[in-house]
């Protein structure tokens, strides 16, 4: 009986040393992951695989969601010359600081923003807390240069909107620049005290790293306040600011939240690219990117700018974009009363109609298979343990009630329309499979004349040439 009692307790030793074992390097791990330290790139593979895991999950729902709104809201809102305008219109800091005096958005409605935002399909919201200006449209105590104490509305903005945001459902996100025209650490291009030009500014000597700290308190403001899911950096061109001085600040603010999503923009890092203005030809292969997009010709509000993209250039840009994996962040330029302005709101409730219901070829969807750009349109797909959905998005319906796939080899197991009418029942199709690819019959009438979503489930390994 003493023996076994001593074996007994023998074995509870031992077990008890390996699970603290065990539980030291794990931790040992997790604190590595999480250094402030600059990665080492010659780590070991686990320590790599870790980062990566860590990528994934904070990616995830950035990935699937697609659509996101960008808001170019601050001072430059009451000149209403778009938000370049205190570099572009050569105005003193001390004559621009005037407009904060001017901003007081009674008619600004959280809740209405957001749900503009929700009701056009949008999943992310990113507004500026400061853009180039130098004006922070939050609350903060690094300066007082900001709006909820030097304008006579004394609120704060990115406050109501985390909270609308969290109410529908919505990510919330802020857009911050690194260059600041403001900054008495930060010097003008052309410093004429008259006719100034600030883009791009360089550092005072001396006040770099003074000014790195203010941009570091700003930073943290914002994310222990607002709790924002996406840091979105701008202005990283300026003189004098690095790839390290990036690296830097991503790891920085890692430490901070560690599921924060950070854009390129910060130099020398981020989670993914930017590419503004424009879809690239071809995607960006093998890495995460967002286009980011203005209704019109302008970000901040511009009342001279009437060039507004149709619904149908909207809709087509998010399906090209889908198309090639990449997010489409789109931008309204709210008016200094806090209204987003009206062909604003139009044109994203159509994108939204037409996401209620064809949300399912964008949302959660990968690149297209194809390697050549389909000629009637695009395409997005769904790959499970049960197969394969493509979705073909056609934008040139076939007069001749005959849509060739070029290059899918694999035999269809179903064919519809998706959502074709009001009682939500697919229209199946008919189809056949050749040397040339998978040929389908369609209906003469077009169902949707902005784009229509034929989906193809395959169930066997895709096959295309």
């Amino acid at each position: 009986m003493k023996k076994t009692n001593l074996i007994y307790v023998r074995i509870k030793l031992y077990g008890s040393i390996i699970f603290i074992i065990i539980f030291l390097l794990t931790a040992t791990k997790l604190l590595a992951v999480n250094t402030t330290q600059p990665i080492n790139y010659n780590a070991s593979i686990s320590y790599v695989d870790t980062l990566h895991t860590q990528s994934e999950v904070r990616m995830a729902w950035w990935r699937k969601a697609r659509f996101g709104m960008f808001i170019h809201w601050g001072i430059y809102a009451v000149p209403a010359h778009a938000e370049w305008y205190m570099s572009n219109g050569h105005v003193p800091r001390a004559k621009y600081a005037e407009y904060a005096k001017q901003f007081d958005p009674v008619k600004f409605n959280a809740n209405r923003w957001v749900k503009i935002a929700k009701d056009a399909g949008m999943k992310y919201l990113i507004i500026t807390s400061k853009h180039h200006d130098g004006f922070s449209m939050f609350n903060t105590k690094a300066t007082s240069y900001n709006v909820v104490n030097d304008t006579p509305w004394h609120k704060d903005p990115l406050l109501a909107l985390s909270k609308a945001c969290r109410r529908y459902g919505i990510k919330f996100g802020v857009y911050y620049s690194i260059m600041d025209w403001h900054s008495p650490y930060q010097k003008a291009a052309k410093p004429d005290p008259v006719h100034p030009t600030y883009n791009p500014t360089s550092f005072v000597s001396g006040k770099k790293e003074v000014y790195i700290e203010y941009m570091k308190t700003q930073l943290k403001e914002l994310i222990n306040q607002y709790h924002p899911a996406v840091l979105w950096f701008d202005g990283e061109w300026m003189k004098g600011w690095t790839a390290q001085d990036g690296k830097k600040l991503y790891h920085y603010l890692r430490t901070l939240d560690p599921s924060l999503i950070i854009n390129n923009r910060v130099k020398g890092a981020g989670d993914y690219k930017t590419p503004e203005q424009k879809i690239p030809p071809n995607g960006l292969p093998g890495q995460d990117w967002e286009t980011c997009m203005t209704i019109n010709h302008s970000w901040g509000y511009n009342a001279q700018d009437k060039h507004w993209k149709s619904a149908e250039t909207l809709i087509r840009n998010l399906v090209d974009i889908a198309s090639k994996g990449g997010n489409y962040l789109l931008n309204v330029g709210p008016e200094a009363s806090g209204i987003i302005p009206a062909p604003e709101v139009q044109r994203l409730k159509e994108m939204g109609d037409w996401l209620k219901v064809n949300g399912e070829a964008i949302y959660g969807t990968n690149a297209s298979p194809f390697k050549k750009q389909l000629t009637w349109g695009r395409c997005t797909q769904k790959v499970t343990t049960e197969g394969t959905t493509l979705y073909l998005i056609v934008f040139d319906w076939p007069k001749d009630g005959k849509l060739l796939v070029p290059g899918l080899k694999n035999k269809i197991a179903d064919a519809y329309l998706l959502k074709d009418n009001v009682l939500d029942k697919h229209k199946h199709l008919k189809t056949t499979t050749n040397d040339n690819g998978v040929t389908i019959s369609v209906p003469s009438k077009v169902p949707n004349k902005i784009a229509s979503v034929i989906v193809l489930k395959i169930k066997d390994s895709l096959q295309v040439e």
